[in-house]
């Protein structure tokens, strides 16, 4: 016997779109609950139209598998929902970065923007609240320790584990980014050198004595 039920398309992502530029709503908490109650850790509170677009973000990248993070705004959906998927599944509802700490260039990409990687100014740590979550939670890679050597730091930083952490803190970022109407091309960093033009030797001197150029500093 075959179900007459029509399965559900799922969502695809929006590429370029200038809605992407709009910063999301929050999400509704009415009926929100204890996590306990439907089976999630118990500090986490289960939140019916945040988790209901989470389960459309994970279909999303399930499907596509070339993602470890995406935000409702990505898929169309006006809400404050991200997903981040780089070592477990984190779902993130009304996020906000309360604090953050040691600024880092980082070079990143973007569903929304493919073939179109940039590099950011981003930072190792945060600590961010969610309306999902009864704690703040913290990412970032492991620290150094006082007194560590620079062969030690240097071995700690070339680390699975602390390369997928500090990824991890990347992501986050991003998609709150999403979340706020952010794009990372919003974010590149400038790194073009810039070289002063050179007067010509009859131009006036740039040091104002009031000579040509070629009278003045050119012979310096």
């Amino acid at each position: 016997m075959t179900s007459t039920k029509k399965k559900e398309k799922t969502r695809k992502v929006l590429t370029f779109d200038e809605s992407l530029r709009k910063s999301c709503k929050k999400v509704s908490l009415e009926g929100r609950v204890p996590g306990i109650e439907r089976g999630l850790p118990a500090d986490q509170y289960y939140i019916p139209e945040g988790h209901e677009i989470s389960r459309e973000l994970i279909q999303v990248l399930k499907e596509r598998k070339d993602g470890i993070g995406l935000a409702a705004n990505q898929i169309g959906i006006d809400a404050q929902v991200a997903i981040v998927n780089v070592k477990e599944p984190i779902i993130l509802i009304n996020p906000r970065i309360i604090k953050q700490w040691d600024e880092i260039p980082y070079y990143e990409g973007c569903l929304s923007f493919p073939k179109k990687p940039c590099k950011t100014n981003r930072f190792k740590y945060i600590i961010i609240e969610c309306d999902n979550y009864e704690p703040q939670l913290y990412f970032g890679p492991s620290e150094t320790e006082p007194g560590m050597s620079e062969f030690k730091q240097e071995t700690l930083t070339k680390n699975e584990k602390y390369n997928t952490e500090l990824l991890e803190s990347i992501c986050v970022q991003h998609e709150i980014d999403h979340l706020n109407g952010m794009r990372i091309l919003d974010r590149i960093l400038d790194t073009t050198i810039r070289v002063e033009k050179k007067p010509g030797r009859n131009e006036p001197c740039p040091c104002q004595s009031g000579k040509k150029y070629k009278k003045c500093c050119e012979r310096k």
